[in-house]
């Protein structure tokens, strides 16, 4: 289980963009997140992700405080999120062939070993094509370079996934097929989702339950 109490986060002192929100994500469980653009739901979502250190408040994994974010939170606890942000672009790294972006988590916790077994399954999970994972993300639509940041996302088998606005420039169908991909994972492993965005059609047919912003504040 997730929980966020009492979160107050910003990215200048005495500015905070969140301010004293609570939210909780049961164990397997999907919640979305709806809010409009600028709200802060975006930044809650990193903060939830241990990506973004709050000013204040508590987050809770399985009943245990954290007490650290980004590099400096313990290994076990980094890998037990998975992250998909809405501009790809901005989160993939151009030098890269999709093979070896997909595979940077397992590099980077040293299961080099891993890449070739985790590529290969999924990448046809998330609709990539073989030719497609020799490409750099210049060389792909935004829908494909999605995939692969979604494989990325799974490749280290997190129990809780992250979505922040994930299918907000996607067309219909990648935005359908990435869904379905998600819940696929989560139908296997069991993991947890937090989806945020603003489209609550979207949101109340792919989660469990859907918390306005206003709602929580």
């Amino acid at each position: 289980m997730l929980e966020l109490r009492s979160i107050t986060a910003g990215y200048t002192r005495n500015a905070p963009v969140v301010r004293d929100v609570s939210l909780t994500v049961a164990a397997g469980e999907s919640v979305g997140l709806l809010g409009p653009s600028g709200c802060g739901k975006s930044t809650l979502a990193r903060v939830a992700a241990l990506l973004h250190r709050p000013d204040s408040g508590t987050l809770l994994l399985d009943g245990e405080p954290v007490r650290h974010w980004r590099h400096r939170a313990p290994r076990a606890l980094r890998t037990a999120f998975g992250v998909v942000f809405q501009q790809a672009r901005l989160s993939a790294d151009p030098r890269l062939p999709l093979t070896d972006l997909i595979a940077e988590p397992l590099r980077a916790t040293g299961r080099g070993r891993e890449v070739a077994d985790r590529t290969a399954e999924l990448a046809p999970a998330v609709g990539l094509t073989p030719d497609l994972l020799t490409r750099r993300p210049h060389e792909v639509s935004d829908g494909q370079l999605q995939r692969a940041c979604l494989a990325r996302a799974l490749v280290l088998r997190p129990r809780l996934l992250v979505c922040d606005e994930m299918t907000a420039m996607l067309d219909a169908s990648t935005a359908a097929a990435l869904v379905a991909a998600v819940e696929s994972y989560r139908a296997s492993t069991g993991a947890a989702l937090l989806a945020v965005g603003h489209d609550r059609t979207l949101l109340e047919r792919w989660c469990d339950r859907t918390v306005h912003w206003d709602d929580l504040t």
